[in-house]
């Protein structure tokens, strides 16, 4: 296929013929695209290989849209966007009108997301989990894809996708794709252009905080690494004194013996970093920082192992912005 083609209407997207020697990948996104959004295409692309077909779909979606949120105020760029798409190598664009998408009006039948969609963001936002899943649903009825990719940065969302296909049976490969920042750390948004250069820097306690919970937790895990290697517990606290750890050496041990602590420890380091910016000019106002199994979406215990969710929601300003990072919680001995 040579060229990007724009394409508006469902017919007109059942009729894109799909390549015999290669899947077809899509990226779901609500246009305003950025570095995070080629990212994925790119990602798309490398998986699609030259002989597979990528396509985004550019529609930004009333029904994840609450009340008093920024529907209206929601950047459109489709012009921009075809370029980043194509550059980034997609081979269609599937822009449509919400009436296409939509065609009776509101749907009167829905995706729920369930318990894990109240969790978080569906707290805040209620309802909002449900329309993205729909509209997900509706996409990929639409698009047929072999492979779907999201960014990790909508954590939940991603979580909640890929729990709809498997619950669902949706025959598609759901493919995460790692958050892209800027060079100040900020993750990529379309909302960031909404911020002032003063917004911009309270801001940045967003992801200053992931990164503090994710250096508490190698800093503890080390600890509990050197004491365990320590034959006993007097030649522990000597041996760590040696290293110029004397402040360290007379817990060590019992952090060792008790193997639990660390996701406190990661939530109070990532909390002091947002009460500190809850101070700025402007402040932060932090909606909800939480570790969680991204299984369920729910707080883990103490004495968790595995993979953890970091994340974190506030506004700065009128602006409302979330991030998150992955956390692995090594077993205790």
């Amino acid at each position: 296929m040579t060229g990007l083609l724009l394409i508006d209407t469902a017919e007109e997207l059942h009729k894109l013929p799909r390549t015999a020697d290669g899947p077809r990948a899509v990226v779901m996104t609500m246009g305003a695209l950025h570095e995070g959004h080629a990212t994925l295409i790119r990602t798309a692309r490398e998986r699609a290989g030259d002989a597979g077909q990528v396509v985004v779909t550019v529609f930004v979606n009333p029904l994840q849209f609450g009340a008093n949120e920024d529907l209206d105020r929601y950047p459109r760029t489709l012009d921009a966007d075809l370029e980043i798409a194509r550059a980034a190598g997609a081979d269609a664009v599937f822009a449509p009108a919400v009436d296409e998408v939509y065609p009776g009006g509101d749907p009167q039948v829905r995706v729920t997301a369930g318990p894990m969609g109240e969790r978080l963001e569906g707290a805040t936002r209620p309802g909002h989990f449900d329309g993205m899943l729909t509209v997900v649903a509706k996409l990929l009825h639409l698009t047929r894809p072999d492979l779907a990719l999201f960014g990790q940065k909508d954590a939940q969302q991603l979580a909640l996708i890929r729990r709809m296909v498997t619950d669902l049976n949706f025959p598609v490969e759901v493919v995460g794709v790692t958050t892209v920042r800027e060079e100040d750390g900020l993750a990529l948004s379309s909302r960031n252009r909404y911020l002032s250069a003063q917004e911009r820097r309270t801001a940045l306690a967003l992801s200053r905080a992931l990164f503090a919970g994710q250096d508490r937790l190698a800093a503890q895990a080390a600890l509990r690494a050197r004491a365990e290697a320590s034959p006993a517990s007097d030649e522990r606290a000597t041996a760590l004194a040696r290293l110029g750890e004397i402040r360290s050496a007379a817990d060590a041990h019992a952090v060792s013996a008790a193997g639990t602590g660390l996701p406190d420890a990661v939530r109070a380091a990532a909390r002091h970093v947002l009460e500190e910016a809850g101070r700025h000019d402007p402040p932060l106002q932090l909606d909800y920082l939480a570790l969680v199994d991204p299984q369920d979406f729910t707080d883990v215990r103490p004495d968790f192992t595995g993979q953890a969710v970091l994340a974190v929601a506030a506004k700065v300003g009128t602006t409302r912005l979330i991030d998150n990072i992955p956390l692995e919680f090594g077993a205790h001995t």
